[in-house]
């Protein structure tokens, strides 16, 4: 395989194996395949052997993809190269150095709800109030301590306000009850191995040894402990090349430092940079329109992006009323395209600035009988049930974690209230022993009857599987273990129909850790629970479905659709009020703007709304985005929208931008019937099979003719009877 498909800045990329190199790859333009071409290129050329190489991203998703596209380019399916996240590859460095750190090699990963549940049991043994500090703020106010590399020490240096005093006293205990329950978060996943290299020099020259060559994806996201991670394992061979986007940095938020990029040079004084400009991905107006908002914030690196795809169609820019309209636009809009350019749902994605928004454009999407996926919502592995199942195989290998023992000892029921609960967890603190072992021995307790019993069944019944933990596979200790909790047995006896969907979750659970240990057969029930615990949101979206994607603009990252709607670009909530207070706040808003319009490959439509329900339902007046004025008019296309939406004003008039009453035409559509061929303006052609209802509440069930079954509200549904 040779390098003959890539341009000719790609190449010399690709070919700079010598010292620090620094790619600015600007949105589309094959940063991922100068990164796998590089890789292909070090073992190709015997420069590297695959082990000496580290590979790191921010995805799951991204780490997989890169794995096998590399093992293509080498027509192998053993690659030892080490690619993965920072947080993945960080805690598979932590297991094999556990006991420099004191720590079980077992530990548990604390995913954010965790982390909220050891946040209450904290604060409660501090006697905090939840309105002096509440779990999520306490989580937020830390992680951004963690983020920064401040220690409780330091911080408490640097307290003055009561607040303040307060953040230091509970992160000191927080992260004391994390090593008692022998577990880290995601923060302390990256601090972990700077502690070891700063402890243990031998153990830093051993990775040094091991990852001579080191590749950084999306290096404009790394946060401090990240970049002082690859620094210290690069500062002895300097054989370090890291890709980025100064243009795409948006996570400021979590302690992304877009700097990191900006002055690699000035770390790396012998680096060589090279700017990837030919874009492959979006239309020439789509990047000029991105790229003049974007040039308005002052610290960037100057590219100048071309796109291989020719000039294309102006961005669509419709002002709407209000959220429904604004989804009604969207959906009219999606209809043309459907008809006019053939069209599938996966070819859309409708981006928003925070999650709140997806609520009008789902209604919307499920009267019209449009599929949609709706990345951000409940992961799978974070539904009740799911969890529950997981908390017994974290307690299975790890007896200390008493987040996982708080959360199953009563489930399934077995009449084991808090008060019961809180009476061990005294005897613990007295006796200074483990939660769980005071568990063995219940009837020494205030605790008499079924109580007593339940406590001491629980005990044997997780001790019996830890016992068994190295003897069987984790698919057969899950299932057994389970199977003998009578979680199944709960769901399955159930009259309530949602205990049906949640019997189905659990068995797909136990699916899941069925194909993982066909994978990998020698991994361990950790190596499931680790990987599980490391997976983003983009990790679970399945982009082979046909159905629509809503997703806020920071999920979409890295991601591209033929369409793209960016919604709610109301000033105050795109950019965000808070975010305006700043000019680093406000720039990193303007990034965000550009991520989101460089995600289209070939059209871009703007949407905002005069008047907005958003504050506990208030109406609030809304200006366009300052970003829309930042886009010279040649590149936008003012879109005329009338929804079939009547309005009646109420005092006074829309031009004065007051509040309106909106309510939906009725229409009666009764002379449908069973039988009927009709036609839908996304789906064709179909014949009505079922009939309910009368009036506006009529609703038909139809068989298109490509097989598609919907049911659908007769009137939203825009039928037309073909005779």
């Amino acid at each position: 395989m040779s390098l003959e498909k890539l341009n000719k800045t790609q190449r010399a990329a690709v070919e700079a194996t010598d010292g620090p190199i620094l790619i600015f790859a600007g949105a589309g333009s094959g940063k991922t395949r100068v990164l796998t071409h590089k890789m292909f290129y070090l073992i190709r050329e015997e420069l590297y052997k695959p082990e000496n190489i580290l590979s790191v991203t921010f995805t799951n998703k991204a780490a997989k993809e890169m794995k096998v596209r590399v093992m293509g380019l080498l027509k192998t399916d053993n690659l030892p190269i080490t690619i993965g996240t920072f947080h993945s590859v960080c805690a598979r460095l932590i297991r094999v150095e556990a006991k420099h750190l004191d720590l079980s090699p077992q530990f548990a990963i604390y995913d954010v709800q965790d982390q909220l549940d050891l946040f209450k049991v904290v604060l409660k043994g501090l006697n905090i109030p939840k309105d002096t500090l509440a779990p999520n703020q306490a989580r937020n106010q830390i992680s951004y301590l963690k983020n920064k590399m401040i220690t409780p020490s330091t911080q408490a240096r640097k307290a003055r306000t009561i607040l303040e005093k307060t953040v230091v006293e509970v992160y000191s205990a927080y992260q004391k009850a994390l090593r008692v329950n022998e577990a880290l978060d995601f923060d302390d996943l990256l601090l972990y191995p700077l502690e070891l290299f700063d402890k243990h020099p031998k153990i830093l020259a051993k990775y040094q040894k091991k990852w001579k060559y080191i590749l950084v994806d999306e290096y404009q996201d790394t946060n401090r402990p990240q970049f002082h991670f690859l620094t210290r394992l690069s500062e002895n061979n300097q054989q370090i090349c890291v890709v980025g986007d100064d243009d795409q940095s948006i996570y400021g938020w979590r302690g992304a430092d877009v700097s990191n990029i900006l002055d690699f040079g000035k770390f790396f004084p012998s680096c060589r940079i090279f700017t990837l400009e030919k874009n492959y991905r979006s239309t020439q107006q789509i990047l000029d329109a991105a790229t003049s908002v974007v040039t308005h914030n002052d610290r960037r690196a100057k590219k100048n992006l071309v796109a291989a795809n020719g000039s294309g169609d102006l961005l669509g820019l419709f002002e709407t009323r209000d959220e429904l309209e604004e989804a009604d636009a969207i959906i009219s809009a999606l209809e043309k395209e459907i008809k006019l350019n053939k069209r599938t749902f996966s070819d859309f994605s409708v981006l928003y600035r925070t999650n709140a928004q997806s609520r009008a454009l789902e209604d919307s999407f499920r009267r019209m009988g449009i599929p949609y996926n709706i990345v951000g919502s409940i992961r799978f592995y974070d539904r009740k049930e799911v969890k529950d199942v997981l908390a017994y195989l974290r307690l299975v290998i790890n007896l200390r974690d008493t987040i996982s023992l708080r959360r199953i000892v009563n489930f399934p029921p077995r009449g084991i209230g808090m008060k019961t609960l809180d009476k061990c967890v005294q005897k613990a603190d007295i006796d200074k022993i483990e939660l769980f072992d005071v568990l063995k021995n219940a009837e020494k307790l205030a605790i008499r009857g079924k109580k007593s019993e339940s406590l001491t069944s629980f005990y044997e019944l997780i001790k019996k599987y830890y016992d068994l933990r190295k003897k069987l596979s984790a698919n057969e200790l899950t299932r057994s273990l389970i199977e003998e909790a009578g979680v199944l047995k709960l769901f399955k006896e159930s009259t309530d129909p949602v205990d049906r969907e949640r019997f189905e979750n659990v068995t797909e659970l136990l699916n899941s850790i069925d194909e993982f240990c066909q994978k990998r057969p020698d991994s361990t029930l950790s190596d499931f629970l680790e990987e599980i615990s490391l997976l983003s949101d983009i990790d679970h979206w399945n982009d082979s479905d046909n159905r629509v994607t809503l997703m806020t603009v920071h999920s979409s990252k890295g991601l591209e659709f033929p369409v793209v709607f960016v919604s709610g670009l109301d000033d105050g909530l795109f950019p965000l009020y808070n975010a305006m207070d700043t000019k680093e706040g406000l720039e990193e808003e303007r990034r965000l703007f550009y991520v989101a319009l460089t995600r289209a490959q070939e059209r871009v439509f703007l949407l905002y709304a005069t008047n907005r329900r958003r504050m506990g339902g208030e109406n609030v007046l809304g200006m366009p985005s300052r970003f829309i004025s930042e886009i010279p008019n040649e590149y936008l296309e003012r879109i005329n929208f009338q929804s079939a939406l009547t309005r009646r004003v109420i005092g006074g008039s829309l031009q004065k931008r007051t509040r309106v009453m909106v309510t939906r035409t009725v229409t009666t559509f009764d002379d449908f019937k069973v039988g009927d061929m009709v036609e839908h303006s996304i789906f064709g052609a179909g014949k009505i099979m079922v009939l309910s209802g009368t009036g506006e509440n009529q609703r038909v069930g139809v068989i298109f003719k490509d097989g598609t079954k919907k049911k659908l509200i007769v009137k939203y549904a825009n039928l037309s009877k073909i005779s």
